[in-house]
């Protein structure tokens, strides 16, 4: 004896159901023939009860609704008047059914849209450190304003306690032990540490226009790492820098 397994499709509720009895019989969603559609929603409801199914609350509901609209169907309509409209009992019917099937349609879309998103991992923002090209040479204003904050830093207003004549420096002699101090240093110092905290302000003055006599002939080169890093002393490597120069000329 054959065996014959019947399969019933799940729906979600049943708007479910009679979206998938019209989509399937090809009904028109506005002339909808509800004797039809209500004989095989409550077939479809006969065969849940015959697999001991277990029949929602809400599927009855929706049963009743139907013979409802049935009945009022085929019950004589009384004569209406001249400017009376004749209302259909399937409208709220279909209202209903037309916007379920939006319902639908949307979730689908965003039913697509998730399944695409879950190829994707989004992060939080972060901070991207802040890269800045290392000035190679200093301008005159730059050095300036560097020396101003070291005279600042330096001089302190003292009543001397005893009065000497003022000493006498030069450049040259201030250029001298620049190039002193920095071949004792490796060839590199901090800017600040060329003003000595215990000269004075013509000292320091002489000291600082030495350094612009050295940088102006091309002996000694600033250098600042970054903006607001420290400033640095360094005699110039002049091989290098002329080696390239030849290099180009020929």
């Amino acid at each position: 004896m054959e065996q014959y397994s019947i399969r019933l499709e799940c729906f979600e509720g049943p708007m479910d159901l009679l979206m998938h009895l019209i989509e399937k019989n090809k009904i028109n969603i506005y002339d909808i023939p509800i004797a039809s559609l209500t004989e095989q929603y409550i077939g479809y409801l006969d065969k849940m009860r015959e697999f001991n199914m277990e029949i929602a609350s809400e599927f009855i509901i929706m049963a009743a609704t139907l013979l409802q609209i049935k009945s009022r169907m085929l019950l004589p309509k009384p004569p209406k008047k001249v400017e009376e409209e004749e209302i259909d009992p399937r409208q709220e019917l279909i209202d209903r059914i037309l916007e379920y099937r939006r319902f639908k349609e949307v979730s689908t879309v965003l039913s697509d849209m998730q399944e695409k998103q879950e190829y994707f991992f989004a992060r939080e923002p972060m901070e991207l450190p802040q890269r800045h090209l290392p000035p190679a040479q200093l301008s005159l204003n730059e050095l300036l304003e560097a020396f101003k904050k070291v005279m600042t830093a330096k001089v302190e207003a003292k009543i001397p306690q005893v009065l000497v004549e003022p000493e006498v420096f030069s450049v040259e002699d201030k250029m001298e032990l620049l190039l002193s101090l920095l071949n004792r240093l490796d060839g590199k110092m901090l800017f600040s540490d060329a003003f000595n905290s215990d000269n004075s302000k013509s000292e320091l003055i002489t000291t600082f226009l030495a350094m612009l006599e050295l940088i102006k002939l091309k002996s000694i080169v600033v250098m600042q790492a970054g903006s607001f890093e420290e400033i640095y002393i360094s005699i110039r490597v002049r091989d290098e820098a002329e080696n390239i120069n030849k290099a180009g000329e020929e």
